[in-house]
Parts: structure tokens; C-alpha cells; sequence
């Protein structure tokens, strides 16, 4: 233990735990801010501020009765209460478990229920939406001993929403602002995840001290995310997702300057708080982005600080990686899973690279990129082999590393599907169809699920819908899979219309774009206009909707063009 002023930390042992993270922001970066827009306005403090509040939390959290092991929920926005919980829930030993407010109550009372957590921290515009869970499914909040709001007070119209609230500042209230952290080993569980839970209920994926360590190395490194203590750093990812990448470590790890965005931002708060504040690094899904652009389009607005926007959970399209490069912003494409922490590959240029001519560097940051330092990864295809690097042979991507899970919660027959026991440590099977280039660059193809089979041969939905975002009177598209009678499946494509092109010439110029860059049973074999694509609890484009949707009737004739059979092409 070491003394400052009146004040004492206990770093937490030798071990890699996240308290060393926090101890080194507090001396090294007292002075750096952490800003938080909230509905009072824009809050603002030091990271010598962040630790005494942190410090506050760790006692109020012993006097919640939470210990060592046990889990704390949060049903929160970005804001700097709820990075207190970042640091404040494990450094007491206990295990933080971000919990998505957009799944269905039914699944967020089975994510309550099987995480067993004693208290959940709840943002004043979602416990509407908590209460409504716990209305559902009453017994499964059993073991929640307090409803804590992230607020200054309890309003009067949250009295009666069936919650027994203690706002955040009384919570914190009359606790010391100082705390001996215990000494923790890295196999403490820290954190907790859940997956979308795109077939069945969700699936938990628990966090050590040591994992979210090593990630938060991994990310700190020029290969990962290269975060220093000149960044300004804002998470537009919601915290909820997987931690915001885990870049709320990440950037107290290297003393750099947080933002966070608050509740719902809109492309307006995104633009004015990256004017404002100097914003050099951001992170979020591409419709994120796609919306900041078409914002910028009928307002001046002002991006010369900032440097890199990170962009993952769907593959980032060509397009939007030009429209940003021409405004002097870097795209830097990550891609990763729940079950790893989450960042696995980042597109990042090799040596050399930078000489290349502009297709061929767009080629290879348009993909998922290269490893991070720390996994191993392979390739495997439907015979059990691994596959070439060459750029074209497809295969399921298999992951191992410090940061990768080996299990899911209590779900031993999810265990026995994904994860391969083997010498060197256990695989993650990820559910990614791939390739691998020569130099080494991932590529994801699709998911298994969406993968379209027609007449044997797979067809990348992925790569269908990059091309067709890449049209300026495109705003959104996703291809997925029809059930055809002869070719077995056939892509369709479903499309928001961006401007103010007449459908069918649009559609036609779709198909022909597709026909001239694509063999000829890669074209769909319809194009669907419709408002807007369903997206799942994470942001991503929900094909399952649209496949549960047309099930029953196909949108092609039942006979393919013979020109379009594959092998033809």
C-alpha cells in the first residue's frame, strides 16, 4: 500500500488485474478530464476526481452487501457514472455485467436470473423498460437487493415504476473517498457478457482480470488501436456492448482524455461533441457513421481533430472508408466477438503498403484485417482441413488466446458445439465462414447461417451487400437467402432507397452493377425496397427477421435463368 497525501491504494496485487490501470490514470494523469453528456448538461471532472469517486463506489458497493464474486448489473448509456462502475465493481472483487437494454424483457429476466445479480445500476430513461421486465418475470430478479438510478435524484414520476430506487449520488453519499483495494489474482472474474442471443436465449461469457488485461494490452499496441495519452478519446459503441470494445480500459490504461457521448446520441451531439471537446478517436457501427455523414452534408461542421474512427460489428463498407478519407479521417476496421473480449483483427497496413495504389490498399482495409498480437487463429473447412491463404478457399475461423473464452456460462452443451479441446489451449469455433489472403488478411465471408448455398457453391452476402452500399442512392442493404426449389437457395436483395432514383431504374442498375463485377449466379434474382432493415439488440442488420418473414413464400420464380447457374459465370 503507498500514500498519497491523505489518501491510500493498494494496486492489487502482482498480478494483471485492472486496478493497475486505475492507479496509473490517478498519478500519471490527475489533470487529464473525463467528460460525460448527460440530460443535466455536460459534466466534467479529472481522472484525481474519477479515483475518488471510484473510491466511494468500492465502500457503498460493501455496504450494498456485494462481495467478492458476486455480479452487478448495469442498464446504462455512456456516461462517466457508468464508467465508475468500470473500475469500481471489479476492484472490489466483484464481477461487472453490462446487460443490453434493446433485447426483449424476456431475455433481459433470463440474463438477470442467470447472472444472479445483487444489484443493477439503471439509467432514468430505461427504467421504464427494466420495470417492464420485471413486471414479466418477477422471480427472476429475485436475487437484485437494490435498484440503483444513475441520477442526481429519484423523480417523482420514477416513484411509482415498481423499482426500489436509491439514486446514484445517495448511494455514493458519506463514503470515504479513498478505499484499500484488495489484492486480486488474475483468475478473479471481472466482467460479464451476454451474446444477442440470435438463436435461443442469450449465452453468458465471463471476463478474468487477467483477460481484460491482456485485451486492454493488446489494443494499446500500433496493431491493435494504438491509444496514447495524446488521444480524446469517445466511445460511441455503447457501453453495454461488450464494454464499448473495451475501450473505456483502454483509454485509462494509456491516461488519455474520455468522452462519453450519453444517452441516444444523435449525428448532431456526435458532430458538436467532437467539435467541442477535440475528439481525436471514436468508435462505433457503421450506420452510426453513415448517419454523421449525411448530417455533415447540410451542416458545417467541424472534424480536424479527429484522426480515426474505429468501426466494427458489421463489415465496413469501401464507401464509407473513401467518404471518410477524403475529410482526412482514417477508418481503422476491428472486428471481434463477445467471447473475445471483444477485439480480435484490426486492418491496419503492412509495411511496404502505404506505396500501393488506392484499390489495392482499400482492398485490404476494407477486410477484417490482421490478427492483434497475442491470438492464434486458423481456418477450417466442412472436411475438417485447414485451408490455403490464398485469398479464396472458405473455411469456419477458429480463434485461441489470452482474451478468448474456453466456456459460456452454465451452457455446457453450447460448450460442447463451439468451443475444440486441444494441445496449446482450447479453439473458439466462431461461426465466421473466411478467407485468408497471403499476407495474412482475414476476410469474414458471412456468418454460417447467412452464407447463401446456391447449387452447391456459396455465395458471400457480405460482399453482395458492400457492393450494392457502394451505390450513392443506397442507404442500406442486406442479402439474404430464399429457399429456391432447384438452386436450393438464391440471393434477394433488400434495399433503402438513399435518394431519389425511380425503384425500378434503380433496381435495374443494381443488378447490372452486381452482373458486371460478379459471376452471374452471384446476381440476385430480385431486389425488395423497403424502409428500413431490421437490426438486431446490437445494431446489426436482423436477417433473421427478414428470413422469417418470406419462410413461406419465395420471391423467385423456382426456376433460375440457366446463364445464372453457378459455374456458368
Amino acid at each position: 500500500m503507498t500514500r498519497r497525501g491523505d489518501r491510500y491504494y493498494m494496486p492489487g496485487g502482482s498480478d494483471q488485474t485492472l486496478g493497475s490501470f486505475l492507479w496509473r490514470a490517478e498519478r500519471m494523469s490527475p489533470d487529464t478530464e473525463i467528460v460525460s453528456r448527460t440530460p443535466e448538461g455536460i459534466e466534467r471532472y479529472e481522472y484525481e476526481k474519477y479515483g475518488e469517486r471510484v473510491a466511494r463506489l468500492g465502500h457503498a458497493l460493501d455496504g450494498a452487501g456485494v462481495g467478492q464474486g458476486d455480479r452487478v448489473g448495469t442498464f446504462c448509456w455512456n456516461h462517466h457514472r457508468h464508467f465508475e462502475t468500470y473500475f469500481g465493481v471489479p476492484n472490489v472483487g466483484a464481477q461487472l455485467h453490462t446487460i443490453n437494454p434493446l433485447l426483449p424483457n424476456e431475455h433481459i429476466a433470463y440474463i438477470v436470473e442467470n447472472a444472479a445479480d445483487r444489484v443493477i445500476f439503471v439509467d432514468p430513461s430505461l427504467a421504464e423498460k427494466l420495470a417492464g421486465a420485471v413486471a414479466a418475470e418477477e422471480s427472476a430478479f429475485d436475487s437484485v437487493e437494490q435498484f440503483v438510478l444513475m441520477a442526481p435524484s429519484v423523480t417523482e414520476d420514477l416513484d411509482g415504476s415498481g423499482l426500489d430506487l436509491v439514486d446514484y449520488e445517495s448511494f455514493l453519499a458519506d463514503h470515504e473517498s479513498s478505499y484499500e483495494w484488495p489484492a486480486l489474482s488474475g483468475e478473479q472474474p471481472a466482467g460479464m457478457c451476454y451474446t444477442s442471443g440470435t438463436t435461443g436465449m442469450p449465452k453468458g461469457v465471463e471476463y478474468t482480470q487477467s483477460m481484460l488485461w491482456a485485451h486492454t494490452m493488446a489494443t494499446l499496441t500500433p496493431q491493435g488501436l494504438g491509444i496514447d495519452d495524446t488521444d480524446v478519446v469517445m466511445p460511441v459503441v455503447p457501453m453495454f456492448h461488450v464494454n464499448a470494445w473495451g475501450m473505456p480500459f483502454s483509454a485509462t490504461a494509456a491516461g488519455a482524455k474520455q468522452v462519453f457521448p450519453g444517452p441516444s446520441p444523435d449525428p448532431a451531439d456526435i458532430a458538436g461533441l467532437i467539435e467541442n471537446e477535440g475528439v481525436t478517436l471514436t468508435a462505433g457501427v457503421p450506420t452510426v457513421w453513415f448517419g454523421l455523414l449525411e448530417h455533415m452534408e447540410d451542416n458545417d461542421v467541424d472534424l480536424s481533430a479527429l484522426e480515426r474512427v474505429v468501426i466494427g460489428g458489421s463489415a465496413a463498407p469501401p464507401s464509407l472508408i473513401r467518404q471518410f478519407d477524403e475529410r482526412g479521417v482514417e477508418v481503422v476496421h476491428a472486428w471481434g466477438m463477445t467471447e473475445m473480449s471483444p477485439i480480435g483483427s484490426v486492418a491496419h497496413l503492412k509495411a511496404g503498403m502505404e506505396g500501393w495504389d488506392d484499390e489495392d490498399r482499400y482492398d485490404k482495409r476494407a477486410k477484417q484485417g490482421l490478427m492483434v498480437p497475442g491470438l492464434e487463429f486458423k481456418v477450417i473447412d466442412e472436411d475438417g482441413a485447414e485451408v490455403p491463404w490464398d485469398g479464396e478457399e472458405f473455411g469456419e475461423l477458429w480463434v485461441r488466446g489470452p482474451w478468448v473464452t474456453t466456456e459460456y456460462f452454465e451452457r455446457p452443451e453450447a460448450n460442447a458445439e463451439e468451443f475444440v479441446e486441444a494441445p496449446g489451449g482450447t479453439w473458439l469455433k466462431t461461426g465466421d465462414v473466411v478467407t485468408v489472403d497471403p499476407e495474412g488478411y482475414i476476410q469474414i465471408v458471412d456468418r454460417e447461417k447467412d452464407v447463401i448455398k446456391s447449387g452447391g457453391e456459396w455465395i458471400s452476402s457480405v460482399e453482395l451487400e458492400n457492393a450494392l452500399m457502394a451505390h450513392d442512392d443506397v442507404a442500406e442493404a442486406t442479402v439474404i437467402g430464399i429457399p429456391h426449389e432447384r438452386w436450393q437457395e438464391r440471393p434477394v436483395a433488400f434495399v433503402v432507397p438513399g435518394g431519389s432514383a425511380d425503384e425500378d431504374t434503380l433496381a435495374t442498375e443494381l443488378l447490372d452493377m452486381i452482373a458486371d463485377e460478379y459471376p452471374k449466379w452471384w446476381v440476385p434474382d430480385d431486389v425488395e425496397f423497403i424502409e428500413e432493415v431490421p437490426k438486431t439488440a446490437t445494431g446489426k442488420f436482423s436477417k433473421k427477421d427478414l428470413r422469417e418473414e418470406y419462410a413461406d413464400e419465395s420471391l423467385v420464380a423456382g426456376e433460375a435463368p440457366e446463364e445464372a447457374a453457378p459455374g456458368d459465370g
